[in-house]
C-alpha cells in the first residue's frame, strides 16, 4: 500500500507543477506589456544595462525551450519569448538574463552545479544500468547501488533551487528598476516565474520519491 501511495504521487506531482506553469504561462502571454517591447528587447536591454553587451541573444525553435549557455555566453529564447510582446516572454527573457548576470558575477551555486554536472551525468547513466539489472536478476544490491547514484541527480537538483529561485529574484528586481513593467505587471511575473520555480521543486520531490519507492519494492519482495 506504501509503494502504491508513493508511486502515485510520484506522477501526481509533475503533473499539478505542469499544469500550474502552463496555465500561468498562457495567461500571462495573452497579456500584452505597456511598453510594447519583445523579449529579445528586454534581454537586450537588461544584459547592456549589467556590462554583459558581449552576451548573445538567439532565437531556438520548441516551447519554454530558453535557457542560458554560460560555456558561450549565449542567452537562447524560445520563438514565443523572443518576438512576443507579453508579461510571460518579458518574464523569461529577464529570467535567463539573470543566469547570465549570475555567471559575471560568479554566484557560487551556479558555479558548484557547473562542477558537478560531468559527475551526476555519469552517475545517472550508471544508475539506470543498475537498476535495470536489479529488475532483471532481482538483485537487491544493484538497486540500492541504483538508488544510490541517484543520490547524485538529487544533490543537483537541490544544488538547482538556489540557482533557479535567485535568478527570478533577480529579473522581479531588474524588470521593476528599469521600469520594464509596471508594478501590476510585476504581480503577473512573479506568478510566472513562481510556477517555474515550482516545477523544480517538483523535481526534487520526485527523485526523492522515486529513491523510496525502488527501495521500498525490493526491500518488501527481498
Amino acid at each position: 500500500m506504501d509503494t502504491l501511495i508513493i508511486y502515485l504521487l510520484m506522477l501526481i506531482i509533475p503533473i499539478i507543477a505542469s499544469i500550474n506553469i502552463n496555465s500561468n504561462y498562457k495567461k500571462y502571454q495573452k497579456k500584452k506589456l505597456n511598453k510594447e517591447i519583445s523579449g529579445f528587447e528586454v534581454a537586450r536591454r537588461i544584459l547592456d544595462e549589467n556590462g554583459l553587451e558581449n552576451v548573445y541573444i538567439v532565437e531556438v525553435p520548441g516551447n519554454l525551450t530558453d535557457c542560458y549557455d554560460s560555456s558561450r555566453k549565449t542567452v537562447k529564447l524560445s520563438t514565443d519569448i523572443f518576438h512576443g510582446e507579453s508579461i510571460a516572454a518579458a518574464s523569461v527573457a529577464a529570467h535567463e538574463c539573470g543566469h547570465a548576470i549570475q555567471d559575471k558575477e560568479g554566484y557560487n551555486w551556479m558555479r558548484i552545479r557547473s562542477l558537478i554536472f560531468p559527475v551526476v551525468s555519469v552517475a545517472n547513466h550508471v544508475a539506470y544500468v543498475c537498476l535495470i539489472l536489479g529488475i532483471i536478476f532481482q538483485a537487491i544490491n544493484f538497486v540500492k547501488l541504483s538508488v544510490g547514484l541517484t543520490a547524485f541527480a538529487l544533490l543537483f537538483q537541490l544544488i538547482t533551487l538556489p540557482v533557479e529561485f535567485n535568478a527570478s529574484a533577480r529579473a522581479n528586481k531588474i524588470l521593476a528598476d528599469l521600469n520594464i513593467l509596471d508594478e501590476e505587471e510585476i504581480v503577473g511575473s512573479k506568478k510566472v516565474l513562481g510556477s517555474a520555480a515550482m516545477t523544480y521543486v517538483a523535481g526534487v520531490l520526485t527523485t526523492l520519491l522515486q529513491m523510496l519507492y525502488y527501495l521500498l519494492s525490493f526491500t518488501n519482495r527481498d
